[in-house]
C-alpha cells in the first residue's frame, strides 16, 4: 500500500514516514500544501494523511480539490479538536479525522480501516480458500498455520486480495508498492509473486500474460 503524508512539522513528518515504512507501507511525503496537492492529484495513493494547517495551501483546500477529482481515502490530522472542525472535515469528504497528539497504533488502525472501506472490505480478515489474511495483524495463515512472508510479499498479497477478482497490472502494483525514493527492478514483482506461490499455493495468484496479476 502506498501512502502520502502531507505535514509541515518536520519531526512529525519524519516519525510518521519512518514508522509507516517499517510497517511495510510505501510512503511519499510533502511538507507544504502546494506540493501535497500536486502529489495527491498526480498519483493514485491508497490513502492520504493530511494535516489541516499547512503553508501555501491548507488541508481544507487540498481536500476540496482532491474530492472534485478522485475518491482517494483521506485521514485528516489537526491540533484543532473543536466539533465544528471535525464536522467540517467529514462533511468536506474526509474519511476520518484524528486530533493531535495521537498514538501511532490508533493512526495505523484508522488507515487500515479507511483502506478496507474504500476497497469494499468491511472486516480485517480476508479468506481465500484455505488462505487467511489478517490486515490488522498483518499476518497470513495457510490451513490455519502461520506463514512468514516478507514485507513486500505481504504488501503484494494484501493489495491483490483487497482487489480480489480484478486484474491488477504490473504498473499499478509498482505504483502502489514503491515510494518515490526507491529504485525498482523490472523482474522484482515476478520474484516476489514466485515467493508467495511457493510459501502458500501455486494457484493463489494467477498471471494474465500481458495484463497483470489476479487473485480469483
Amino acid at each position: 500500500m502506498k501512502l502520502l503524508i502531507v505535514e509541515d512539522e518536520p519531526r512529525l513528518l519524519r516519525t510518521l514516514a519512518q514508522a509507516l515504512r517499517e510497517s511495510g507501507y510505501a510512503v511519499d511525503t510533502a511538507a507544504d500544501g502546494e506540493e501535497g496537492c500536486y502529489k495527491a492529484m498526480e498519483a493514485d495513493y491508497d490513502a492520504v494523511i493530511l494535516d489541516v494547517m499547512l503553508p501555501g495551501m491548507d488541508g481544507w483546500e487540498i481536500l476540496r480539490r482532491l474530492r472534485a477529482a478522485k475518491a482517494t481515502p483521506v485521514l485528516m490530522l489537526t491540533a484543532r479538536d473543536a466539533t465544528e472542525d471535525r464536522v467540517k472535515g467529514l462533511d468536506g469528504g474526509a474519511d476520518d479525522y484524528l486530533v493531535k497528539p495521537f498514538e501511532l497504533d490508533e493512526l495505523f488502525a484508522r488507515i487500515r480501516a479507511i483502506i478496507r472501506r474504500h476497497a469494499g472490505r468491511a472486516h480485517s480478515l480476508m479468506q481465500i480458500g484455505d488462505v487467511a489474511i489478517d490486515t490488522r495483524a498483518r499476518r497470513v495463515l495457510h490451513a490455519d498455520t502461520p506463514v512468514l512472508l516478507t514485507a513486500r510479499e505481504y504488501a503484494i498479497l494484501e493489495y491483490l486480495a483487497l482487489h480480489r477478482g480484478q486484474v491488477i497490472s504490473r504498473t499499478e502494483l509498482y505504483e502502489h508498492l514503491f515510494d518515490e525514493n526507491e529504485d525498482t527492478l523490472s523482474n522484482l514483482l515476478d520474484v516476489h509473486v514466485h515467493g508467495i506461490r511457493r510459501k502458500l499455493r501455486p494457484d493463489l495468484i494467477v498471471t494474465r500474460r500481458g495484463e497483470g496479476y489476479l487473485v480469483e
